[in-house]
C-alpha cells in the first residue's frame, strides 16, 4: 500500500470522527490565540488531518488531489530517491507542508481569539508544484491549463484572495504551501540526486505539448 493511500484513509477517519466528537475537533483545530498562550504547537500538524463539519466538500477535495496527485509525486520521489528513502522523503514533504504553510497564518491571527482553520490543502498545494516541477506542461483538466501556467495563475490567485480577506478559505496556506512544496523538493533532489534537476530543467526548456483532451 501505497504512503499516498494510507494518508488518504488516516485523513479520512479522523476527519469523519473529529466531525462526529466536537471536544476532538477543538483539540485538533488550527488556533493561534490558544497556541500562543498554551502552547499547544501541535495544532500545527494536527489541523491537517480534520476538515470543515459544514458537509464533506472540504474532505472530498483535498483527498481527490491528495490521493491524483500524491500518487504520481511519490511515484517520482521513489524512483529518484528509492523505494524507501523516497517514500520517507515524500511523506516529510507532505508532513512538513502541513506545518510551514500555516507559519504565516500564525503570525498573522496570533493575537484574534477567533481565527480557527482546518484541513491538509497547505500539503496539497505542496504536493501539486512538486508535480509541476517534475511535468511543468502536463495539462490539468480543471482548469484547462498547462502546469507552469496554472502555477503562475495559483499564486496570483491565492494572493489576491489573501489580501482581499473576504471568504474563510485559507489562501496564505496555498500559496506559502505551494511556494514549499517546490522549494524543498529542489532542495532534495539538489542534496541527494543532484544530475536530476538537469533533466528537470531540459523537461521545462521542451516546451508546451498538445492538450491531450482536445
Amino acid at each position: 500500500m501505497s504512503v499516498t493511500v494510507i494518508l488518504v484513509v488516516l485523513t479520512a477517519l479522523i476527519s469523519y470522527q473529529a466531525a462526529q466528537n466536537y471536544t476532538m475537533y477543538e483539540k485538533l483545530l488550527f488556533r493561534p490565540y490558544a497556541m500562543k498562550r498554551a502552547g499547544e504547537w501541535q495544532r500545527f500538524l494536527t489541523h491537517g488531518f480534520i476538515h470543515s463539519r459544514n458537509g464533506w466538500t472540504h474532505l472530498l477535495v483535498n483527498m481527490f488531489v491528495l490521493y491524483q496527485i500524491g500518487e504520481q509525486v511519490e511515484g517520482a520521489f521513489t524512483d529518484i530517491f528509492g523505494g524507501m528513502k523516497g517514500k520517507m522523503l515524500y511523506l516529510l514533504l507532505y508532513l512538513s507542508a502541513i506545518v510551514f504553510s500555516s507559519v504565516p497564518s500564525y503570525l498573522k491571527h496570533r493575537d484574534n481569539p477567533g481565527y480557527a482553520a482546518v484541513g491538509a490543502s497547505g500539503a496539497t498545494s505542496a504536493l501539486v508544484f512538486a508535480f509541476i516541477l517534475f511535468a511543468p506542461w502536463a495539462w490539468f483538466i480543471f482548469p484547462p491549463l498547462p502546469g507552469v501556467f496554472l502555477a503562475i495563475g495559483y499564486l496570483w490567485y491565492s494572493n489576491y484572495m489573501s489580501k482581499r480577506n473576504i471568504d474563510n478559505i485559507g489562501h496564505d496556506a496555498h500559496m506559502y504551501g505551494a511556494i514549499y512544496g517546490l522549494l524543498l523538493t529542489v532542495t532534495l533532489i539538489y542534496y541527494y540526486k543532484p544530475q536530476v534537476l538537469q533533466a528537470i530543467w531540459g523537461n521545462f526548456l521542451a516546451g508546451p505539448v498538445p492538450p491531450p483532451f482536445f
